[in-house]
């Protein structure tokens, strides 16, 4: 079937030079990128270089791009031993496509001297990369393409996008909504009423989810100021440092946090941690995905029958998935004493265990920052679990007659969210004395 372009697309398309393009989420930017990609290496030499902040992000456009060579250009893909790889395409013509994560550095990436840059995720892309980046295109006066939706105000991409000190006045900017794009898409064989529909459905439900400034930014494509970063990359760069390597699991003290996903979301998170003294270490990063609630009940039996956890966290609010699997684990003797649901806990304020507060979500994101900050915990040096870190942002939300409330929140969340359970075993004071068994003669 072939595919029907919006009209922004086929502006974007038939634009030279220098593009920014900054839009809601979903709106078809990568598979124009890759389309755009497609037609350059068809008809030019050089190189060309796809970025992002995570190798998983990288290679979403570069694969569109494959794609598209081989639906429209299949004699130009070199085969045998030249075939295509994970980093790198060579086609007949010359031009070599590579794909490379750029991590928080940009170390990987500077060896080469390109022709046409890509930059996905461009709003999350560090300030060190753009250090790395600039001069590839110095001596071949290539052109540069950034992608991305916001996140938040600030940052190369939004500098650019709004030509600050006017240092960006060779870029073309292209900008459309999520809401734009689901209501005027022509219907077509490849963008059905079903589609259509489901899709305006998802948008209502969002903006029932999120906060307005949130929507704004996801899915209106706006830089929004007030949604700041939560974890600074210097936070980060500092945290995670730890390689994986093997180590053992008899008598140490292992806790699990568990972020389960909720409907039409893709991916659950597994986060061991091992606790020494009042220091934490991240020894595992485990992502499923797309799993019912039973695999995923299954994968935390096995893993505490591997690390014979102290204690499991799992996302257990009213209302969520978590909520049946907490059920069930209690049911189990080998899990029944150490599983915690640790979404709205009571907390007990005073020796008389009558005064309570609820853990809040701003209680765990609070514990986790104030652990990295005074380097209690040190974290996987893992693309996906800095990924994670790097999304979250937050806001205040005032309320008309009531107190400012604080949000927290992230677009990959997911293993930010276990990480913040787990390190709550910093906090937890008692001690298992649970009796197993008495034997009576």
């Amino acid at each position: 079937m072939k595919l029907k372009l919006d009209k922004w697309q086929e502006d974007f398309l038939n634009t030279k030079g220098d593009k920014i393009l900054c839009t809601g989420r979903q709106v078809g930017k990568s598979l124009v990128c890759a389309m755009d990609a497609g037609e350059w290496a068809s008809k030019n030499k050089g190189n060309i270089l796809m970025i992002a902040p995570t190798e998983r992000q990288a290679r979403a456009l570069y694969q569109k791009t494959l794609d598209y060579l081989i639906d429209n250009y299949p004699k130009l893909i070199k085969k045998g031993k030249d075939k295509p790889t994970k980093e790198r395409i060579i086609l007949t013509n010359g031009i070599t496509i590579y794909c490379l994560p750029t991590g928080l550095y940009g170390i990987g990436i500077r060896f080469l001297t390109v022709h046409r840059l890509y930059v996905d995720e461009a709003s999350q892309v560090p300030e060190e990369v753009w250090t790395a980046v600039t001069p590839m295109l110095l001596t071949t006066g290539g052109d540069q393409i950034y992608l991305s939706t916001p996140h938040g105000a600030k940052g190369e991409f939004h500098r650019c996008w709004v030509n600050k000190d006017d240092a960006y006045n060779s870029f073309t900017r292209f900008s459309t909504t999520s809401e734009v794009v689901i209501r005027e898409r022509p219907i077509c064989s490849t963008w059905t009423l079903k589609q259509q529909q489901k899709a305006l459905q998802k948008l209502e439900q969002a903006k029932t989810r999120m906060s307005r400034r949130e929507y704004a930014q996801e899915y209106l494509g706006e830089f929004i100021e007030d949604l700041m970063r939560y974890f600074p990359d210097e936070l980060i760069l500092t945290s995670c440092v730890l390689e994986k390597e093997a180590y053992q699991t008899v008598e140490k003290d292992f806790y699990l946090g568990v972020d389960i996903a909720r409907m039409g979301d893709d991916e659950s998170s597994f986060e061991v941690l091992e606790k020494i003294g009042d220091n934490l270490l991240h020894r595992e990063n485990i992502v499923t995905k797309k799993t019912l609630t039973t695999q995923t009940e299954d994968k935390i039996v096995y893993l505490d029958q591997k690390f014979d956890f102290k204690k499991i966290y799992i996302d257990a609010g009213s209302g969520s998935l978590g909520v049946g699997i907490f059920d069930h684990l209690l049911r189990l003797d080998q899990t029944k004493r150490k599983v915690e649901a640790i979404n709205n806990r009571a907390r007990v304020l005073d020796r008389d265990e009558k005064s309570h507060a609820r853990l809040l979500k701003t209680d765990l994101y609070d514990n986790l920052r104030s652990l990295m900050e005074r380097g209690k915990i040190k974290l996987l040096k893992d693309d996906n679990v800095i990924e994670s870190l790097r999304s979250i942002q937050y806001e205040y939300e005032m309320r008309e007659g009531l107190p400012s409330r604080l949000r927290i929140f992230g677009s990959y969340a997911h293993i930010a969210e276990g990480l913040i359970r787990a390190a709550w075993c910093i906090k937890e004071k008692s001690l298992n004395i649970w009796i197993k068994s008495i034997r009576v003669k």
